[in-house]
This record gives structure tokens, C-alpha cells and sequence, in this order.
């Protein structure tokens, strides 16, 4: 016993067993480190004053501080039966989306395809719109145009919270120039991306087929979520509604597209004013699949006209319908092949081509008519 309690009082032992005790603790406890060197004194690091912003940026900064406030987040809501719940229907969420105040009178503009459901299911599925300031109100689908993917929403909301987009023109765009796009990716609050207008008289297909003309391409970030919210060019204007974006992955690859607003000023006053986008017609009725299967074997491009309609532009132009003999036979109609200086080879070029005119508006038309190239005039109706 004496021997163990002289060993135990060395101070050599003592001092080797402290040394051990702490490296093992060390080792077994990564954190302590730190603590073994608490009582060195640390030095605050110094902040040098930061520069005064670069112009740019302030610029981009008042635009977001100036436009964010227009721009609304946009969801539909499907009522469901709810055993679980005493009243028995709850209201879950389905599409969501980005838009933006058009004018004083509550008119939200978004893409067809984020309250498309809304459309569809009038009676068990409605539309909320989310304002800046996180106040919630109903919405009222006022117009659709599924040909330009387009949506008017209306709120009932005081004059003073309604704050309209700067709308600008997309006729003199150029690729190169500064571009913006605020929204609510993936549900995220006013998100501000930028980036360049990339290119310009794209073609992209809407919710229902349709061709969309003139679209515009940009690399600004556009993720899912950002759907009908606003294009803007450095001036804080809107350019465009972001609609699509090109990716493998669902999310941005730098590829967005945006519906010019030239087009968007042309739609929204109609499916304000009728709900629904009235396009200038020639007045006739034609398909492509007949017109590739009749068409086709000659080796002809163009629309075949299957019908006139009476008192139409085309009818008083002379265009003649495709007719069915008493024997089956079918004698081909007149054949579409321009449309002032452009080319027509579908259905689709012919509706494209007439985007730009409205009604009332006088088109020459290039047909092929009895074997021969002729040029008519035919009002638009």
C-alpha cells in the first residue's frame, strides 16, 4: 500500500498522467482543441468601408424597388371531399404561377397554362391572387386566348393597392440588350434574375398546339414558377411574359421565353372587352391533313381551301372551295401559298401570318388557282 501511494504522489506521474488525459480527450473530442487555446486573445477583424455601388446596379436596384409591387403570385385551388374534416371539402393547391398588374381596374395578366385548371374546372377549381404585400384576394378568370398563352385575371382590390405595369414595345428590340424577370420560382418571393435578350422572332407551340410568333429569348434565369410574370428591358418596361423555358431538366438552362408584348397589347383589350382572343379570319375553312394528302402526291406547298364561308372576304375575292363530285371524285379548291410576302405551307403559317392585322385590314393573298399563280385582295373579318 506505501509503494502505491508514494507512486501516486510523484509529480513526474502526476504531470505524464495530465499530458495523456488531455490528448486523449482531444483526440475523442474533436471541439476541444478551441478550448485548449481560450485564453489567447483575439484580435476583431477589421471591416473596411464598402464602395459606393456601380451606377448599374443602383439602377437595377430601383427598377426591382419600382416594379417588384406589380407583380403578383398567382394559384389555383381544387375543392376536394374531406371525410377527415367535420364540414367535408377541403381547397388543396394545384397550379402556381407569377403575373403582373395590367391597369388601375384590377386586371392581373398571367399564362393560360398556370390557371388553365381554373378555366377547365369553373366549378371546382378557382384562382387566388398574392400580392406584394402578402394580401390575398379571389380571382375571376375574365379572358383566355390558349393561342397566345394568355390569361386575365380580375381582383376587386382598393385603387390605391393596384399598381400597373410600365408597358413597353417589342418592335425594336435587340438581341443583346439588357433584360429582367421578376416572379416567384418554385414559390419564392419576388425573385429578380437578369441577362441578355438572346434572340429574337422565335417560334414556340402554346398549351393547345398552336404556333406563338415572334417570341423572345432570353438567358435571364427563368425556373418553374416564374410563368406569366413580366420581361422587362433596362427602362423597367415590359417587353415580354415569360412563358417557357428550353431544358432537359425542368429547370433553367439559360434558354426562357417570353411573349412579346406587342402581341400581348393586341390579345388582352379583346379578352377584356369579350373573353375570348377574336383572331382575323380570311373566311374560309381548311385543314393540313387534307391538304398534305391532296397536296402532297402533286408536290405542291400551300393551304387547300376546303369551304368558303358566304359574305366572307375570301368569298367576295372569288375563292373557290374544294368540291366532291357526284361520283366521288375531288375537285381541288384553290391553294394558299402567301399571304402578303410570306410563305404559307400549313394551317399553322397561314394563322401565324395573319397575327399581325386586324379586322378590317386588306391582305393580298398569292393562290394557285386553276393551275395558275394569281393574287387577290380579301378583306379580313
Amino acid at each position: 500500500m506505501m509503494a502505491l501511494t508514494e507512486r501516486h504522489s510523484n509529480p513526474w506521474c502526476r504531470g505524464t498522467r495530465w499530458v495523456l488525459g488531455a490528448v486523449a480527450y482531444a483526440l475523442l473530442v474533436p471541439n476541444a482543441w478551441p478550448l485548449m487555446g481560450a485564453g489567447v486573445a483575439a484580435t476583431p477583424r477589421t471591416v473596411p468601408p464598402r464602395a459606393d455601388l456601380a451606377e448599374d446596379e443602383k439602377r437595377t436596384i430601383e427598377l426591382f424597388r419600382r416594379s417588384g409591387p406589380s407583380v403578383v403570385y398567382i394559384t389555383t385551388l381544387t375543392r376536394r371531399f374531406d371525410p377527415w374534416r367535420s364540414w367535408g371539402i377541403t381547397e388543396v393547391p394545384q397550379g402556381t404561377g407569377s403575373g403582373f398588374i395590367w391597369d388601375s381596374h384590377g386586371h392581373v395578366i398571367t399564362n393560360f397554362h398556370v390557371v388553365e385548371r381554373a378555366v377547365i374546372h369553373r366549378t371546382t377549381t378557382s384562382a387566388q391572387v398574392v400580392l406584394h404585400d402578402h394580401s390575398r384576394y379571389p380571382a375571376k378568370v375574365v379572358g383566355v386566348s390558349p393561342d397566345h398563352d394568355l390569361a386575365v385575371l380580375k381582383i376587386e382590390v382598393p385603387q390605391d393597392a393596384s399598381l400597373p405595369l410600365g408597358v413597353g414595345t417589342s418592335r425594336n428590340l435587340l438581341v443583346g440588350q439588357k433584360v429582367l424577370a421578376i416572379g416567384k420560382p418554385f414559390g419564392l418571393d419576388q425573385t429578380l434574375t437578369t441577362g441578355i435578350l438572346s434572340a429574337l422572332g422565335r417560334r414556340i407551340r402554346s398549351a393547345n398546339g398552336r404556333t406563338i410568333e415572334g417570341v423572345i429569348q432570353t438567358d435571364a434565369a427563368i425556373n418553374p414558377g416564374n410563368s406569366g410574370g413580366p420581361l422587362l428591358d433596362s427602362g423597367g418596361r415590359l417587353i415580354g411574359v415569360n412563358t417557357a423555358i428550353a431544358s432537359p431538366s425542368g429547370a433553367s438552362a439559360g434558354i426562357g421565353f417570353a411573349i412579346p408584348v406587342d402581341t400581348v397589347k393586341r390579345v388582352v383589350p379583346q379578352l377584356i372587352a369579350h373573353g375570348k382572343y377574336v383572331r382575323p379570319r380570311l373566311g374560309i375553312q381548311a385543314r393540313d391533313q387534307v391538304s398534305r394528302a391532296v397536296l402532297g402526291r402533286r408536290g405542291i406547298r400551300g393551304v387547300l381551301v376546303l369551304t368558303v364561308e358566304p359574305g366572307s372576304g375570301a368569298a367576295r375575292a372569288g375563292l373557290r372551295p374544294t368540291k366532291l363530285t357526284s361520283h366521288g371524285t375531288v375537285i381541288p379548291g384553290d391553294i394558299i401559298q402567301k399571304i402578303d410576302d410570306r410563305q404559307v405551307g400549313s394551317l399553322d403559317d397561314l394563322l401565324g401570318a395573319l397575327e399581325k392585322y386586324e379586322q378590317g385590314d386588306t391582305v393580298a393573298v398569292t393562290i394557285l388557282h386553276q393551275r395558275q399563280l394569281k393574287q387577290v385582295s380579301v378583306e379580313l373579318h
